[in-house]
Order: C-alpha cells, then sequence, then structure tokens
C-alpha cells in the first residue's frame, strides 16, 4: 500500500535529452521550462513530487523527433522554486497559460501525467483559447478516481515512506537542498488531501480533441478513465496493459527493457497528426 500509494505522487529518476533549461518570471513564481527538438509546439506536465527527467526522460527524446517539446517543472517541483501559496491544479493551469504566452506561443498540444494531468483538465477548462489537442494519462478528476485507500493513506502519509530514489530525484535538481525537498513533500500531500472533485459540467465544457490514458493495473481505476473519457466531448481512450507511469517508461516500471513506452509514443504521435 505505501508504495503504491506514493507511486501515484512521486516518481524516480531516468535520462532525458539534453536542453538548456531557463526561467520564466510568472505570477510570481520562478518557473522553469526546457526547449527540445522543433516543429508543432506540445507541453509536458509532470506528476506530483517527479521532473521533467524523472517522468519524461524515457520518452522526451522521441518526441522532440517530431515536435517542440516544452517540457516545465511546476510549483515546488524539480528547479522551480515553492511560492507563499499552496499548490492547486488551477493555479499550475494558469502558470502555464502565463508561459505561453511569455514565449509567444498561441496554441499547443498539451500532455499532463497524473497530477499533471488533472492541471491539464484546468488548462482546458480556464483558457480554453491556448489548447491543441489534450493528452490525459492516468488522469483523475474526483476522489473516487483512485484506487480505493488511497485518499484514507494521504492522512498519514510520512516524508520517511517516501521512497529514497524519489528524494534523489528532487536533490539532482537542487543539490543539498532538503528543505525543499521537504517543501514539496508536503505541498503534494496537502493538495491531494484538499483535492475536491472537478464537475462533470466542469468536464464537459472541454471542447478539445482528447486522448486519454490509463494503465488497466494502474492506481487510477480503469472505470474513471472511460468515464472520463464519456464526459469529454472530443475524446478518445485507450487502456494499455501497464501500472501507474509503466507505459510512459519511469524507473518504477518492472520491466526495464519494455517496448510500451515506444508504442505509446507511436499512439501520441498518430493522435497529434
Amino acid at each position: 500500500m505505501i508504495r503504491t500509494a506514493f507511486t501515484a505522487l512521486f516518481f524516480t529518476i531516468t535520462t532525458s535529452a539534453s536542453a538548456q533549461g531557463k526561467y520564466a518570471e510568472v505570477n510570481g513564481l520562478k518557473l522553469y521550462y526546457e526547449i527540445h527538438g522543433s516543429g508543432s509546439p506540445l507541453v509536458l506536465l509532470h506528476g506530483g513530487g517527479s521532473t521533467i527527467e524523472s517522468n519524461y526522460g524515457r520518452i522526451l527524446a522521441q518526441l522532440a523527433l517530431t515536435h517542440k517539446v516544452i517540457a516545465v517543472e511546476l510549483q515546488a517541483h524539480g528547479h522551480t522554486p515553492d511560492r507563499d501559496r499552496p499548490l492547486s491544479f488551477e493555479q499550475d493551469a494558469d502558470d502555464v497559460a502565463a508561459l505561453l504566452k511569455k514565449l509567444s506561443i498561441t496554441k499547443a498540444d498539451i500532455m499532463g501525467f497524473s497530477n499533471g494531468g488533472t492541471t491539464v483538465i484546468q488548462v482546458g477548462i480556464r483558457h480554453p483559447e491556448i489548447v491543441n489537442k489534450l493528452i490525459l494519462a492516468s488522469v483523475i478528476y474526483s476522489r473516487e478516481g483512485m484506487f480505493p485507500g488511497f485518499f484514507d493513506y494521504m492522512k498519514t502519509a510520512k516524508f520517511e515512506d517516501m521512497p529514497q530514489p524519489l528524494k534523489d530525484a528532487y536533490l539532482k535538481a537542487n543539490p543539498g537542498n532538503t528543505k525543499g525537498l521537504l517543501v514539496m513533500f508536503n505541498r503534494d500531500v496537502e493538495r491531494m488531501n484538499n483535492f475536491k472533485d472537478i464537475s462533470e459540467e466542469a468536464v464537459k465544457s472541454i471542447q478539445a480533441t482528447a486522448l486519454v490514458i490509463n494503465g488497466d493495473k494502474d492506481v487510477v481505476q480503469n472505470a474513471h478513465a472511460v468515464r472520463l473519457s464519456q464526459l469529454l466531448p472530443n475524446a478518445r481512450l485507450l487502456i494499455v496493459p501497464s501500472g501507474h507511469g509503466d507505459y510512459i517508461g519511469e524507473v518504477c516500471a518492472p520491466d526495464k527493457d519494455s517496448k510500451m513506452p515506444d508504442a505509446v509514443v507511436v499512439t501520441i504521435n498518430e493522435f497529434l497528426k
């Protein structure tokens, strides 16, 4: 239970394509981002407790072969510092919209995994004008979407239970910053404990074409992924034989040599054409 609950929020280290990281001042936050490749813009948003590298290291270089990938590290995660307000998916969505405006990108495809996917839902609701297509990977819009007992567990989540490789991922981006690591942990736990359902009417308002992806052994229940795809007016659904994050190749995946991430990238590229 402990490992499963934490892997719903936190992810480990992989290898990403090299890029020069930059910062943008948005909404009182020094937001870190990287740009990889060229082509039509594709924004990548990581899950809770994660970094660009930890979530997307396996597939980022492949996506950058056909897209201008704008990979972002959100408040208190990776290279991006905290600010004097709690995490919220709404605020993250506003930060992403502000970043794209700074970069003079009027419209983009946006992919989010786990908590990053819930942020993408909020982008679709709050900033529909910047959205081309959406990819929602292992995403919840309501509390009942997670496996039974997840939110009970999060009420007593302890920093010492966070797997060491996940701590290492943050510290790789912030050498020696153990205080920031604890802040990130507490911010993520607080957000999940305070998470309120996004109404079905709000989800239905999203007009962008969307691809909903879920693993058949995911921490997000398959029935929830199906329901999300039904609520969205223009959505397709992909259920893959995978756990949470295995299909994009994060290192908690049991099969390090799996070709599943490569197949998922092919599917993503076909969808984004």
